[in-house]
This record gives structure tokens, C-alpha cells and sequence, in this order.
């Protein structure tokens, strides 16, 4: 874990090297205190003299002061060392997941994910900002108290050291255990914290169906999961920390009887004696320190195993190395914008079962071409493979003449606009989310796409207008105002290609002529597929593709295809009959 650490705390060296100055200062300092004492006793009480008790405690004094003003830079440099570093391991930690494909979040929980962000980071803060600055100054008065209880006698240094190896080897053994039980317990608490946040965010639904009782003993089981792996770890590191107090205390006590013995028959001073003391009680305290944070510094290894999995994820779909990409223009009208070459696709799930199957289709700038067909048919696949959310495993994509592949991600996005069937807003307000089609818009051109889209009313008749919140998911707002809202941001967006995924399904006949305005307007002049299932909507589209089963098995108008497709012509009859029967 130190290792891979390292990569963050190097930019930081010259503050590192100054805590280390700073802790071995103060550890320094501290082991000082020793001979404090020993003056004391032996100038002072022994002596029976008021100036060699003033010269000791002048000595100690200044050995304070020294002290505090080391403990401050030490304090100040390790945590600043620690925030630094955990901000530094949360902003590449969170850049690396957005660069993730869609597909990472499909296949692991949103909720365990936040908790690798937020919660193992945590650990990590705790152990570079305290734990480590603790455990390094332990580590070095233990090693500077040793080395002057060998000086002052090693008789007595030898009978402390006899527990030593009854220290290192359960230390070794339990902290394995810690780990991995860390480990565990990191998992249970992303697991509890994902399934509250998604009950949370579906409360309507738990509500409805009234399985309020339902989640919550779900919910206690997996409370009480993580809370008996956590009792596991918390046993193991009380039962390291019993064993070396005890060892440890024993072995302060043989010492105390034999360094005893020796001041009653005049081998020892009582000043040297009470030196011996203080720096056997400081190696012992520092020891048993030390065994505490190392069960600390295993929780914060498992849980930096948990965040380097994350690192080490490698984004199947990445932008092509730097290079100029040689492109027609979008608009060219001599050859067609969009090629689909042969393509097929399967999802990973179902490598034996094709969602689309050697689709061959050429779309025009500016033409405009509703996917329709029953569920299942591949519509909302195409949309993943044109924002190269997946790759096709066979045949190509091409947009102005060169592969999907060739194009940089984000130069390749930005040529289009969805509008999905289920609007995504942001927990902001009304202004922010607007301008999340276009940062750098102005206000003109922002109210100019809320006009367009229809959104200009709703919005001034909100609370506070456009700096109205709209909480979670825009859940303030009507489902035709939340599709309003998106559509608005498109057009702001001003996009080359459109993507309407069922743009109107889910809305009221009056928020339906709305938005069909709105879209209308988003729809000039620029290449737009639609996914509809209402074939009434997408009657005035150049061009219709009819998908089955993953194949495209027709392409025409609405009447052309009223004549060619079976398929076609047996949805348009039930969708139609089902509206006069209305």
C-alpha cells in the first residue's frame, strides 16, 4: 500500500522531509525527558539540592518548549501531507469512472462505487494524516528509547527484549487477518450504503406497494452483516493489542524487580534506574502504539486494494492515439453521413444472441429516420454503438466517411444530442441544467432554446424562475416539463446529429403537442433518428427503418411501407384502431 502510495506523495516530498525533521525532532526531544528525570533524582532529591532541582527543571522546560513548537510543524505537515494526497486520489479516482463506458455501471452498483470514493478515501486520510505520523514517531522513539536502554544497561535491556519475538509473530499473524476481515467489512458497508440509496431513490414505489416493512429488514439484515464482520476485526485487533500490553507490562515488571535489586545493593543509581524506567515505559508505550496502528493501516489497505481495483479498470472504449483525424464535412450532401457497414453486435451477457445482425443502412445530412419494431428489436443498442458506448464485434460504423474508431470520444460526442425517453436533470437549479448543454452559452442563447422548446412559461411561473432547485432528478417537476427542460438543453447544444429515444411516449395529450413542437423545432436542418413506438408521431420523417429481432427487415416512407412490410403494416393497423376505439 506504501508503494503505491508513493506516486501520490511524491509531488509533496519537500513537506514530507520537512514532518520527518519535525517527527524525529520530537521524538528526539521526548527520549530528552529521560535524562530530565535522571537529573532530578540523582542533582536534585538525591543531592538534596535546590539548584540542581531548579538546573533539572529548567532542562525539562526548555525540552517543552522545543517539543511543542516540533509537535506543530510535525501536527501541520503530516496532515496537510494527508488531505493533500486523499484529494489527489479522489480527483484521478473519480476522472478515471467517468471515463468509463457505460456498461462498468450496468455491471457494478452505484452506491458501492460512491463508497470506494468516500468512504475508503476516508481510511486512507485517516492513515496518511494521523495514523502514519503516529505510528513513525512510535517507531522512532521505540528505536532511540532501545538504543539508550542499551546504554544505560544491557543486563536489563536483554530481559525486556526476551518478549519481542512473542510480539512480532501474532502482530505478523493477526494483521493478515485484520486485513482481509477489513476488507470484508469495506464491502458490507458499500453494499448496505447501495441498497439504501436505491430504496431511497425508488421511494415511491416502495411506498406504493407498501414493502416499507420489507426494505427495512432487508435493509437490518445487511446492517447487521457488516456490523458482525466489523466485531470479527475488532476482536482480532483487541486481542493483539491484550497480548503485547500484557507481554509487554510483564516484561517492564522483571526489569523493575532486577534493576530494583541492584539500586539496594549500590550497582545502580536511583537516577540511572528511574532513566531506565522512562525509556523501557516509552519503548513499551510505543510498541503497544505501534501494534495499534498497524491494525489501522491494515483497514486502510483493504480498503486501498478496493480503490486500486477501480484504477486498474481498463475503459474498453477509448479515444484513438493523437493523431489528425481526416474527416468530410458533416453536411456534405454528395455521400451519406452515416454508413452502417455490415454490422453486428452482441451484448457480453448474451454472446450467443445477436441484438443487431449484419445491419447495412446509409442515412443523409440533414435526413431525418424513425427506428421502429417491438421491444427488444436492437433500436436503443444503435444509439449505444453511435455514441461508441459499445463497439460492434463485426462489420463497422462510420460517420463522414471514417470509423467509429478513428474519431476522439469527446469529438465524436459532441456531434450529438439526446433526448431520452426518461429525462435526466441534475440536483440543481433550472439555469445550471439548461446550461449543461453548453457551458460557455450566453444568456440570449439560453432563454432563445427555452423559447423553442416551449419551456419559457412553466419556467417563469416556478418559484424563484430559472434559479428554482428542482431537487433530485428534477423530481419538482411534470414529466412533460422535465422533457421540455431536456429538450431545451439540445437544442442549446446545437447539435449535428439527433437522437430522440422515445421523446413523447410517457406524456399527456396536451404536454405531448408541447414537446412535439419543441422537437420540431430541435428537428430543422439536422440529421435526427427517432425510436417511436407510436407510429403516428414519426409519419412525417423522410424515411422509416422497421426492425425485428435485431434485423432491419424494411425501409420507406409510412405509405411505402403500408404496402411492402407485413410487420409494419400489422403495428400501424393495431396502433391505429386502438386510437379510434379511443
Amino acid at each position: 500500500m506504501l508503494l503505491w502510495l508513493w506516486q501520490f506523495v511524491r509531488p509533496y516530498r519537500l513537506r514530507l522531509v520537512i514532518a520527518i525533521i519535525a517527527l524525529i525532532f520530537t521524538a528526539t526531544l521526548t527520549l530528552s525527558l529521560g535524562q530530565g528525570i535522571k537529573l532530578m533524582i540523582d542533582e536534585g532529591f538525591s543531592s538534596q539540592s535546590t539548584l540542581g532541582l531548579e538546573n533539572a527543571l529548567t532542562f525539562v522546560g526548555f525540552i517543552i518548549v522545543a517539543m511543542s513548537i516540533g509537535a506543530y510543524f510535525r501536527f501541520y505537515m503530516v496532515s496537510w501531507l494527508g488531505e493533500r494526497v486523499v484529494a489527489d486520489i479522489r480527483k484521478k479516482l473519480y476522472s478515471h469512472l467517468v471515463s468509463l463506458p457505460p456498461s462498468f455501471f450496468e455491471d457494478n452498483l452505484a452506491g458501492e462505487i460512491q463508497s470506494r470514493v468516500t468512504t475508503d478515501t476516508t481510511l486512507l486520510q485517516t492513515v496518511i494524516g494521523s495514523s502514519f505520523s503516529f505510528a513513525l514517531r512510535n517507531t522512532l522513539t521505540f528505536i532511540g528509547g532501545l538504543t539508550l536502554m542499551f546504554i544505560s544497561n544491557i543486563k536489563l535491556t536483554m530481559i525486556v527484549l526476551l518478549v519481542v519475538p512473542f510480539i512480532i509473530f501474532p502482530l505478523i499473524y493477526f494483521g493478515r487477518k485484520v486485513k482481509k476481515l477489513s476488507r470484508d467489512s469495506q464491502d458490507k458497508i458499500a453494499s448496505v450504503g447501495a441498497w439504501a440509496g436505491e430504496s431511497l431513490q425508488h421511494i415511491k414505489v416502495v411506498q406504493a406497494f407498501t414493502r416499507e416493512d420489507m426494505v427495512t429488514e432487508q435493509f437490518n439484515q445487511a446492517a447487521e452483516g457488516a456490523f458482525d464482520v466489523a466485531l470479527k476485526r475488532i476482536r482480532q485487533r483487541a486481542a493483539l493489542i491484550a497480548m503485547v500490553m500484557m507481554l509487554v507490562m510483564g516484561a517492564v515488571a522483571g526489569m523493575l524487580f532486577v534493576g530494583g535489586s541492584d539500586v539496594i545493593a549500590g550497582e545502580l543509581s536511583a537516577g540511572d534506574l528511574a532513566a531506565f524506567v522512562f525509556y523501557a515505559i516509552m519503548v513499551a508505550g510505543s510498541l503497544a502504539a505501534v501494534t495499534e496502528v498497524y491494525g489501522e493501516v491494515q483497514r486502510a489497505a483493504g480498503a486501498a486494494e478496493r480503490i486500486r481495483e477501480l484504477l486498474a479498470t481498463e475503459a474498453e472504449i477509448k479515444s484513438p492515439e493523437a493523431g489528425v483525424l481526416e474527416t468530410e464535412p458533416l453536411e456534405a450532401d454528395d455521400k451519406p453521413l452515416i454508413e452502417f457497414e455490415n454490422m453486428t453486435y452482441a451484448y457480453p451477457s448474451r454472446p450467443n444472441t445477436n441484438a443487431l445482425t449484419k445491419l447495412n443502412l446509409a442515412v443523409q445530412a440533414g435526413e431525418s429516420i424513425a427506428l421502429v419494431g417491438p421491444s427488444g428489436a436492437g433500436k436503443s443498442t444503435l444509439f449505444d454503438l453511435l455514441l461508441r458506448f459499445r463497439d460492434p464485434k463485426g462489420g463497422d460504423i462510420k460517420i463522414s466517411g471514417q470509423s467509429l474508431s478513428k474519431w476522439n470520444l469527446q469529438d465524436l460526442r459532441s456531434q450529438f444530442a439526446l433526448v431520452p425517453q426518461q429525462p435526466v436533470l441534475f440536483s440543481a437549479n433550472v439555469w445550471d441544467n439548461l446550461k449543461y448543454g453548453r457551458p460557455d452559452a450566453t444568456e440570449a442563447e439560453v432563454l432563445a432554446a427555452v423559447k423553442a422548446a416551449h419551456a419559457e412559461e412553466f419556467i417563469e411561473q416556478l418559484p424563484d424562475g430559472y434559479q428554482s432547485f428542482l431537487g433530485e432528478q428534477g423530481v419538482k417537476l411534470s414529466g412533460g416539463q422535465k422533457q421540455r427542460l431536456a429538450i431545451a438543453r439540445a437544442i442549446l447544444r446545437d447539435p449535428k446529429i439527433l437522437l430522440l429515444d422515445e421523446a413523447t411516449s410517457a406524456l399527456d395529450a396536451q404536454s405531448e403537442h408541447y414537446v412535439q413542437q419543441a422537437l420540431n423545432e430541435l428537428m430543422k436542418g439536422r440529421t435526427t433518428f427517432i425510436i417511436a413506438h407510436r407510429l403516428a408521431t414519426v409519419r412525417h420523417v423522410d424515411r422509416i427503418a422497421v426492425f425485428d429481432q435485431g434485423q432491419l427487415v424494411d425501409v420507406g416512407s409510412h405509405d411505402e411501407l403500408i404496402e411492402s412490410s407485413e410487420l409494419y403494416r400489422r403495428l400501424a393497423e393495431l396502433q391505429f384502431q386502438l386510437e379510434k376505439k379511443a
